[in-house]
């Protein structure tokens, strides 16, 4: 495989970055001073897409026994009615562009909601600052997926100075750069004796079917999805156990004949509820008499937030050997600028 050829752009480089740029949005947000001290949160927003977006629900998993006040993530135009002057909304662009941001963002502006943002400028860097509101101001020249570190990380120093969570949730994340500083040579190699390889050789002429659990894995199987998607132009889907056990499993009946261009990854994390991991295990026995390409991903780490963060690294290896399998350049996403150019003429 001749990556440097294939990778034009250099996502690989983006890719093993992931734990220097951990460790620079740690910087970027201690030196961020707000503006703004809001009272009685009582709700959270994040409104974004795509790498944006996800942002957002990595937060939600990293605060899930932190958090005191829900948080969801909307990916609209609009806010869930229930937002209101109490309600804290993050709006989140990379580009500062996104047309569905812009509208939220009016939206919570409409509904006199306490707003905040995070982006490398744009539109939305200018509305912001029009309106008085916080902005932490994150580096650009990264394809947004690429940008992971610097959608999340920035969140939660937006909670912190509001008082939502304590700083202390920050030490599991310098725990998390030292392991992945540990691991990514190995998942960079370009040989066998690397998992991530070893996988996307397994799995790359195929339609992934990633299965992740309700308590720690659904999001990185949510990423990992989106990772084939755009790194490896490969069509690929998710879901969750136990919802899954209540109506996909029965799917894997009829259409036989094309089960054998599916591949099937369980995502799984020790620290799943016993019955759901009791449900992993039947469940990949039943599909496996319609189905025997599948693969259990289990990666180290010391608790389940670093353990997140490397399932979420340990994927993006994998969807980039994918990418390079195929020949293709893991940066580009020609249809999306297709579809935004066309949204655009149309204004």
């Amino acid at each position: 495989m001749d990556r440097q050829s294939i990778d034009k752009q250099n996502m690989g480089k983006a890719i093993y970055d992931f734990p220097d740029q951990l460790a620079d949005a740690l910087n970027i947000g201690r030196k961020f001073s707000p503006k703004n001290k809001f009272k009685d949160i009582r709700n959270i927003v994040v409104a974004g897409m795509g790498g944006s977006a996800i942002g957002g629900d990595v937060c939600r998993v990293l605060l899930s026994n932190e958090l005191t006040v829900p948080l969801v993530v909307s990916r609209n135009y609009t806010l869930p009615n229930w937002v209101d002057r109490h309600t804290l909304v993050i709006c989140s662009s990379y580009s500062g562009n996104t047309e569905e941001t812009l509208s939220a963002y009016e939206d919570a502006k409409k509904k006199s909601a306490m707003i905040c943002g995070i982006s490398t400028g744009g539109t939305l860097t200018e509305k912001l600052h029009e309106n008085g509101c916080d902005i932490i101001s994150i580096p650009s020249g990264l394809q947004p997926r690429a940008a992971l570190a610097y959608s999340f990380v920035p969140m939660l120093f937006h909670f912190i100075n509001q008082g939502i969570i304590e700083e202390s949730v920050l030490n599991n994340i310098d725990e998390t750069i030292e392991l992945l500083r540990n691991k990514r040579n190995g998942y960079k190699a370009e040989n066998d004796s690397n998992p991530t390889v070893q996988l996307a050789k397994t799995i790359y002429n195929t339609i992934p079917i990633i299965y992740g659990t309700s308590d720690s894995t659904a999001i990185a199987a949510l990423r990992l999805k989106g990772q084939f998607c755009e790194n490896a132009n490969m069509l690929a889907y998710h879901n969750e156990l136990p919802e899954m056990n209540h109506n996909e499993i029965v799917g894997w009946e009829n259409n036989a004949d094309v089960f054998n261009h599916f591949s099937v990854l369980w995502l799984k994390d020790k620290n799943d509820h016993h019955r759901v991991q009791l449900r992993q295990g039947i469940t990949q026995n039943i599909i496996e008499v319609r189905n025997n390409n599948q693969h259990s991903i289990q990666v180290e780490g010391s608790n389940s937030n670093s353990r997140f963060l490397h399932m979420i690294h340990f994927g993006d290896w994998v969807s980039y050997w994918c990418a390079i399998l195929h020949e293709t350049d893991p940066s580009p996403v020609k249809p999306i600028i297709i579809l935004k150019d066309k949204l655009s003429a149309e204004q």
